[in-house]
């Protein structure tokens, strides 16, 4: 028990040093006070729409992952999943440890309704699983639309074709539960990244860029895979790090891409943050207190 409250620990420590570490650089990079007039001439009509289209992607993330829950027998209407969700998005910037908002669900999910764990986090693995899907999805059609890399568009497409085809054997030979609710399951993640996509758009058009937006959505897109990294506050630092390397290879304008996917982060931060009301009602989840990270983190050193 010991080891492993020392590797937790360990974990948090090496997080924090990866996410400040990832912000010196940047800041370091950058003309700080170039970046700071960028932000402050942005156009807020522009930044309330990219908040509006980040809104209804977490929206339909919430459904999405409710559409798994059913495919393992878990009936939760869509008002209470989104509330849970909520939460999720909270803890995915603030819970200490290594657990974040995923870890959370699962137990709560698991406490409240004594299903399965393993049932539980099969779902939102999958979730997960079907948003990378759909990622990848985007990532293809904006190649398409950048001759300058130089890749045949039925090169792109076949790579598309062979992983959607290769990700359904995987899931009809392993996972049948989850290949019922396919289409609507995957529908729902191409819409979640396009509205991330489209809030990606209207922050370009807040901060005055008149040029192809191509290349800025493909890094933009290519860089949410860099939440993968371990890294605290919902991933601060890291994805801003990759953005600048990628703008830099592309030979794309740095400070405006720092200022894209910062400003995505302080919209991410500002949806999240709805969360805070159920850490307050709990009532509105259906109990009286909200387990602590520490009972979860204990059920996680249980279960291993």
């Amino acid at each position: 028990m010991q080891d492993t409250r020392s590797w937790d620990i360990l974990k948090t420590l090496l997080k924090i040093c990866i996410t400040v570490g990832a912000l010196y650089w940047v800041m370091t990079n950058i003309d700080v006070d170039e970046f700071q007039q960028t932000i402050i001439k942005s156009n807020p009509f522009f930044l309330f729409l990219a908040l509006l289209s980040y809104g209804c992607s977490q929206l339909i993330a919430s459904s999405r992952l409710n559409s798994f829950f059913k495919s393992i027998g878990l009936q939760l209407t869509e008002r209470y999943n989104l509330r849970l969700y909520q939460l999720g998005l909270l803890y995915n910037f603030f819970l200490p440890g290594g657990i974040g908002g995923d870890g959370y669900k699962i137990f709560f999910l698991k406490k409240r309704f004594h299903t399965s764990r393993r049932k539980v986090l099969g779902a939102v693995f999958f979730d997960r699983l079907s948003g990378l899907w759909a990622l990848a999805m985007v990532i293809g059609a904006l190649i398409i639309f950048m001759p300058r890399l130089a890749i045949p568009n039925p090169v792109t497409l076949a790579v598309m074709l062979v992983a959607t085809l290769s990700y359904l054997y995987i899931l009809r030979l392993f996972f049948k539960p989850f290949l019922k609710n396919f289409i609507v399951t995957h529908f729902k993640a191409l819409c979640v990244q396009g509205f991330q996509t489209l809030a990606a758009i209207c922050i370009l058009y807040a901060l005055g860029f008149n040029g192809k937006f191509a290349p800025y959505l493909l890094i933009f897109m290519v860089t949410s895979l860099a939440a993968i990294i371990p890294s605290v506050g919902g991933g601060l630092g890291i994805r801003d790090l990759a953005m600048i390397h990628l703008a830099e290879y592309l030979q794309l304008d740095q400070h405006l891409a720092l200022s894209i996917t910062l400003t995505f982060y302080i919209i991410s931060l500002v949806v999240a943050s709805s969360g805070v009301y159920y850490v307050f009602r709990p009532q509105r989840l259906g109990t009286d207190k909200l387990p602590s990270a520490k009972e979860v983190e204990h059920d996680i050193q249980t279960d291993q």
